[in-house]
């Protein structure tokens, strides 16, 4: 299990080696995912897609698709970890407490290039590392 950070999500639409990541693994890997970080993701994006002149409809599918491959963590799961994950990342990005949470509830680490989440308490990978994780979790399921 993995838990993914919003701006994982996001990266999936805008290149390709996140996306490549999860159709790699989505089989071996359970991708998690806060309810809240859907809804972020599609909050930020089209901003994100003006800027960098990219049609917003194409990008927004493809944002679907990326849905099947990761689950979605209902609150009710991360919920009960609402505090801990606030005090772990008090005085840095509050909003970031789902993802902290669902990690902290399932107990696995998590996919972020955000920096907020380093020092957790939870172990973090970022994009350009998580293949090792990854293999070696596909690895176990053979």
């Amino acid at each position: 299990m993995l838990v993914l950070d919003a701006n994982i999500l996001i990266r999936a639409i805008l290149g390709s080696r996140v996306h490549g990541l999860l159709r790699k693994y989505s089989g071996q890997v359970e991708f998690l995912t806060p309810d809240t970080a859907f809804t972020e993701a599609r909050e930020h994006l089209p901003k994100i897609l003006e800027t960098r002149k990219i049609p917003a409809a194409p990008a927004l599918a493809t944002l679907e698709l990326v849905g099947r491959l990761v689950q979605t963590v209902e609150v009710e799961t991360y919920g009960s970890a609402e505090t801990i994950a606030r005090e772990r990342i008090d005085q840095r990005d509050e909003d970031d407490w789902p993802v902290l949470a669902s990690a902290l509830a399932l107990g696995c680490p998590i996919w972020t290039e955000d920096t907020d989440l380093f020092g957790c308490g939870v172990a973090t990978w970022t994009t350009d590392r998580v293949e090792l994780y990854l293999a070696k979790i596909a690895e176990r399921q053979v």
